[in-house]
């Protein structure tokens, strides 16, 4: 498991129709508030201001396709050859970082192939560099190259 210790959150929130929306720094765009999505701002924040990843590398929610079915990963970090390297899959905190949500990243990697591939609710973080055709589970992220 990899701790992640998330910096204060300085984000844009607003409310419309009794509806929370939180602005996405990357994309530019006013998004739903889901618990997922909360993750997901969190962890980019994290990638961000704590392990110093460059925001015009990431990648946030483009679709895929595998077996002519469309569809979205939730966080794309590209090295400094503007290669896929890192991919995460976010889930909201009451889902469990089951085999099945480590099954779902590693379909998206067919398509886009990283070395490194991460799980996170939020609470839970766990992670995996591809070697030699094996996952091997890590203790930290990796530090951006």
């Amino acid at each position: 498991m990899i701790h992640v210790e998330y910096p204060e959150p300085q984000f844009n929130i607003r409310e419309e129709e009794q509806k929370h929306f939180i602005f996405d720094a990357i994309r530019k765009v006013w998004l739903q508030l889901t618990e997922e999505e909360w993750v997901r701002q969190n962890f980019v924040n994290y990638l961000i201001k704590v392990l110093g990843y460059p925001s015009t590398l990431i990648a946030l929610e483009k679709e895929v396709s595998l077996n002519n079915l469309r569809k979205r990963f939730d966080i794309l970090i590209y090295n400094k050859a503007f290669v896929p390297w890192l991919m995460v899959e976010c889930k909201a905190p009451e889902v469990p970082l089951s085999a099945a949500v480590l099954e779902q990243v590693l379909r998206y990697n067919i398509s886009v192939p990283v070395e490194y591939l991460v799980i996170t609710n939020g609470t839970t973080t766990r992670g995996w560099q591809k070697q030699e055709g094996k996952l091997i589970e890590l203790d930290h992220l990796p530090a951006w190259q």
